[in-house]
């Protein structure tokens, strides 16, 4: 674990701040659509893409604005927040070499890695390829960082008492 330069931990760290900062904008935008009419906001945006309202893609989000109540979107928005919450705090404790999030980090990075394979056999492509890829080298990293700490523990010796 070096603290001088650029470490691939810490660009794990920078990756998970993004993602947490792009769900808490999500989310945020979430809200500002409680006591709005989603249906009509949603027909609106596949009007204004020229989109087929038939077809099969614009039809499942205009199915799925039709059951979005307000109660709905403050529960996404509040899942986004614990989501957002989580990622940033892993992001900080990354930033800071600190084991238990590389532990986290290791853990929530391998729990989607057989979801992915599986995604990915049943319908493959490059997006698929790259986020298993992806996900694969930030458990890989964590689990490197890992073991050099083991190791590092290991070669001091036992704790002072």
């Amino acid at each position: 674990m070096t603290t001088q330069g650029l470490n691939p931990i810490r660009y794990v760290a920078y990756f998970e701040a993004f993602k947490g900062a792009l769900v808490a904008v999500v989310g945020t935008g979430l809200l500002t659509l409680v006591h709005k009419d989603v249906l009509e906001l949603a027909t609106r945006l596949v009007e204004h893409a020229h989109l087929n309202p038939a077809s099969k893609f614009p039809s499942i989000f205009l199915q799925a604005a039709s059951h979005m109540g307000d109660s709905r979107l403050v529960l996404l928005a509040l899942g986004a927040a614990v989501y957002a919450a989580v990622r940033l705090t892993e992001a900080y404790g990354l930033y800071f070499e600190r084991a238990w999030a590389e532990w986290l980090a290791a853990v929530s990075g391998a729990i989607y890695v057989p979801v992915e394979v599986v995604q990915l056999v049943r319908r493959p492509s490059w997006i698929g390829a790259a986020l298993l890829l992806l996900n694969l080298a930030v458990v890989a990293v964590m689990v490197h960082a890992l073991r050099a700490r083991r190791r590092q523990r290991l070669q001091a010796g036992p704790a002072p008492a």
